[in-house]
């Protein structure tokens, strides 16, 4: 798997590209290592160039510099990995609430790959002033899960956008829960401030 190609292709084709993915064999750790942690950790660097070297004010403060630039990186990277672990655990165990098959790797590359666009908006927080407008680009992950349901989790038709909908809101809430825990241990004031939703 080209990791560009799949970007592009799950963003610009994802029927075709979803019916590609149910046809490989790809492993948690392996969506993980080749997927996940490669698109993580540009969002946090990107995150770490905006926060350090260009920052944001807040009111009489200037949030700026290197220390501001590693702490948002770590969130950034430590909450869109284990995000998406979680979040794939949690979407495996209710699958068969929706009629949805019960596979712990093909739900891991429903969550990686929908989450695709929140990865890419999280290149914009190279701006920090605009980063927020990445977890804009996750609206378009909600159609992509849609679309995944049916090929990962064999999905009935009519219990897909309810699960679909619990997904959403599961994944939201973790990456909310780990911005605020990450942002507490870090001290940064702005927990979730780097998070693409």
């Amino acid at each position: 798997m080209n990791l560009i190609e799949r970007v592009k292709n799950i963003i610009i084709t994802p029927k075709t590209e979803w019916e590609k993915i149910a046809t490989e064999e790809q492993s948690l750790s392996s969506v993980i290592s080749t997927y996940v942690v490669p698109l993580a950790v540009a969002g946090a660097i990107a995150t770490f160039i905006g926060w350090a070297f260009i920052g944001i004010d807040y009111g009489f403060f200037r949030m700026k510099g290197i220390g501001w630039g590693v702490k948002m990186a770590v969130i950034q990277l430590i909450s869109s990995i284990v995000g998406v672990i979680v979040t794939a655990f949690i979407v495996d165990a209710l699958a068969p609430s929706f009629g949805s098959e019960k596979n712990i790797n093909r739900s891991a590359q429903l969550v990686a790959y929908g989450y695709t666009p929140s990865f890419i908006g999280a290149l914009l927080g190279v701006l920090p002033s605009i980063g927020w407008l990445g977890g804009l680009f996750g609206l378009y992950g909600i159609y992509l899960i849609y679309l995944g349901l049916g090929p990962m989790k064999k999905t009935p038709e009519d219990k897909k956008v309810i699960y679909m909908v619990v997904t959403i809101v599961i994944l939201i809430v973790v990456y909310l829960i780990l911005g605020l825990i990450l942002g507490s241990l870090l001290g940064t004031r702005l927990p979730a401030a780097s998070l693409s939703l």
